[in-house]
């Protein structure tokens, strides 16, 4: 009973330090969250377990899988780890940019050929939702408005 007693204590003590070991990834600083505000975020999602596809058709293709979030602007999409961002999409950007959805799933992929890379996950909720609200920023970005005149 001793025992028990002992164990449940050191348990006990020890969940503050598991609790303080588990980082977000949706952790952002001051001036990114103004800014994600300031565009008004319409989805948002934190700690998914992300899928980035990357060196497609090449020797060294490969995947990786880790947490990550996203954030979706009406300006902008945002894959980030933290303050560590992996994909950002804006108006300004001129990259080539796509979405596709299976089911529940859905991929963004930027770039083409060897150097495309592609990001799966699932959203929390609304698939079909979450991708038309990332096909709305991508529609509106440089890359985008420039193939749809013809210049490309």
């Amino acid at each position: 009973m001793r025992a028990r007693v002992v164990l449940t204590a050191l348990w006990l003590s020890a969940l503050p330090l598991l609790a303080a070991c588990h980082r977000t990834t949706g952790t952002l600083s001051e001036e990114q969250q103004r800014r994600f505000d300031a565009e008004h975020v319409v989805r948002r999602a934190i700690d998914l377990p992300f899928r980035r596809t990357h060196d497609t058709g090449s020797r060294d293709a490969g995947w990786e899988e880790s947490d990550a979030s996203i954030v979706v602007t009406e300006q902008s999409v945002v894959i980030h780890q933290g303050d560590h961002f992996w994909l950002e999409i804006t108006p300004r950007s001129t990259g080539t940019y796509e979405v596709a959805r299976d089911h529940d799933r859905l991929s963004l992929h930027a770039g083409s050929g060897k150097s495309a890379t592609s990001w799966s996950f699932r959203p929390p909720d609304d698939a079909p939702g979450w991708a038309e609200d990332i096909r709305k920023v991508i529609r509106d970005t440089a890359g985008a408005q420039r193939r749809e005149r013809g210049h490309e």
